[in-house]
């Protein structure tokens, strides 16, 4: 979703090279409601496991409404997909509003949810993309440190680190550049004792963490440390990370083809997803192994939709 994740140069020379023909994910053979026939929709993903997650889930919802699907999963970032979502290939993807106004178009967004949907579908209304509803669910960058440390400091905001006589940032080399990340603590917080270290992938960087080597890490909003009574997430403050509602982008030509029936059926899965339950989702793939079309489809049972 975000440019805080990690790409992989090898993965996505690899997909580009297969022209986005790499298919992932699960999902069943037999749909669970009679087919609407028409040529299948292209899901598509980040390739990060909360995009692919969402990505499923969505896939399902439609499959259990007799929409035939085709999924194209763990492709890479925005200037991998973005290209072939705008040329059709690529035909719904879940979205993360802030990321995409900032990452996919260059532009600042307005940093309020109702504010980013209607700025995010005039951007995209050009190439003939479309947005439904936004989830109250949000992945967005949040930045913890050790509880150990917060709670001896008085550490309860970004804002508070102006009480340390150092902080060290880690993060993949992109934070450091970027408005919402460390860029945000020098120019926003203007926090004068801050420094970065490049660490490129998550477990290392809550390694350091963890050892003392740095202060402070990013993480998404539905990692599993946020809530962990070993970290501490700091308050936002300044606010320089915007709002991150997830929303599906659809392919116009496919909305009017299939339908208020089509829209209803994915506001409904939009409806009820929310940043504790995909925290869950997350850590139920990332700590515990299991597969995220498993987990997808068991929630869809649970909420009533699959």
């Amino acid at each position: 979703m975000r440019w805080t994740r990690n790409i992989r140069a090898a993965a996505l020379v690899a997909v580009a090279a297969l022209g986005l023909t790499a298919c992932g994910g699960g999902g069943s053979d037999q749909p669970a409601a009679p087919s609407k026939g028409g040529a299948p929709i292209v899901v598509a993903s980040f390739n990060f496991t909360d995009s692919q997650i969402l990505a499923e889930i969505y896939a399902a919802a439609l499959e259990a409404k007799g929409y035939p699907v085709t999924r194209k999963l763990n492709l890479g970032s925005r200037e991998l997909i973005y290209p072939s979502l705008k040329s059709g290939e690529l035909q719904f993807l879940p979205e993360y509003q802030g990321s995409a106004i900032t990452t996919g178009f260059g532009k600042d967004p307005v940093k309020d949810a109702p504010g980013e949907h209607e700025q995010l579908a005039k951007l995209f209304e050009p190439s003939g993309i479309s947005l439904l509803n936004y989830a109250a669910d949000e992945d967005k960058n949040t930045y913890i440190v050790k509880a150990d440390l917060a709670k001896s400091k008085g550490l309860t905001s970004i804002s508070d680190l102006k009480k340390l006589d150092k902080v060290v940032m880690a993060g993949p080399p992109e934070c450091e550049k970027r408005l919402p990340c460390f860029q945000g603590f020098k120019d926003v917080y203007k926090l004068t004792n801050a420094t970065f270290q490049t660490v490129q992938e998550a477990g290392p960087r809550v390694q350091q963490l963890n050892s003392g080597a740095v202060t402070v890490i990013p993480v998404d909003s539905v990692s599993p440390l946020v809530g962990d009574p070993q970290y501490v997430a700091l308050k936002d403050d300044l606010t320089i990370v915007p709002t991150e509602n997830v929303v599906p982008a659809v392919n116009k030509k496919v909305l009017d083809e299939r339908g208020a029936d089509f829209a209803a059926a994915v506001n409904a899965v939009s409806a009820k997803l929310t940043t504790e339950g995909m925290r869950e989702l997350n850590k139920r793939v990332d700590s515990d192994g299991e597969v995220a079309a498993d987990v997808a489809k068991d929630w869809l049972k649970q909420q009533g939709l699959g």
